[in-house]
């Protein structure tokens, strides 16, 4: 089983990454700061440690070389929304095996965890585009590249206003089920609502996103 420490100061996206990266088979290990990632380095000597760019008021690349010097068969792999070549040039300098960006979604990054352990060096960042989205906006869709096909599925049926039972009925499945799935997606998006789902999926078009993107790359 591979083993994962994952480094990120995001709680939604780091729960959600984790959760995914389990289910998938992986042995995982979860640090919310630098510090933190460095000592679980040196604790549980993993495979791959994936540490995000950005920690609150921290540079993750400042962390590689430490790292490195605390578990030197492990590779680093850099997760950022930043995909200038200049970040990438410096995390690769400083050690790093590769750099994902965060929106690629779980079948890219597993892809990329296999990659590195192979001995490869793996890039993986989108090319640039005449505008960013705001921020807000690259979060909703990162978050929801780590849906279920099935809770895509609810997400969409709370779209169009369906209820548990009207959901059930739908997708040919027991109301307990239903309500499983509705409360891990509300999760992964970091809301506490219903209401609050529907609207931040037709906001930033989540589903429009899902659509495009194959079920088995992320579910």
């Amino acid at each position: 089983m591979t083993g994962l420490v994952i480094g990120d100061d995001h709680s939604v996206f780091l729960d959600a990454m984790s959760a995914v990266l389990v289910q998938r088979g992986y042995q995982v290990t979860v640090a919310r700061t630098l510090p933190d990632t460095i000592e679980a380095v040196r604790k549980e000597q993993p495979d791959v440690c994936l540490i995000d760019r950005h920690f609150d008021g921290d540079d993750g690349i400042t962390a590689i070389g430490p790292m490195l010097a605390a578990s030197s068969a492990t590779k680093v792999l850099v997760l950022s929304a930043d995909p200038d070549a200049g970040s990438i040039q410096l995390a690769l300098r400083a050690g790093a095996a590769g750099y994902l960006h965060k929106t690629r979604g779980v079948s890219a990054l597993t892809r990329a965890i296999d990659r590195v352990q192979r001995g490869e060096v793996v890039v993986d960042v989108p090319k640039p585009g005449p505008a960013r989205e705001p921020r807000r906006q690259d979060d909703m869709h990162r978050l929801a590249t780590f849906l279920t096909a099935r809770e895509r599925e609810c997400l969409g049926l709370l779209v169009e206003g369906l209820d548990t039972a009207g959901i059930a009925t739908k997708l040919t499945v027991s109301q307990a089920t239903v309500r499983t799935h509705v409360q891990s997606l509300l999760t992964k998006l970091g809301v506490h609502s219903r209401l609050e789902a529907a609207s931040l999926a037709v906001r930033y078009r989540l589903l429009d996103d899902v659509t495009s993107a194959p079920p088995a790359g992320i579910g």
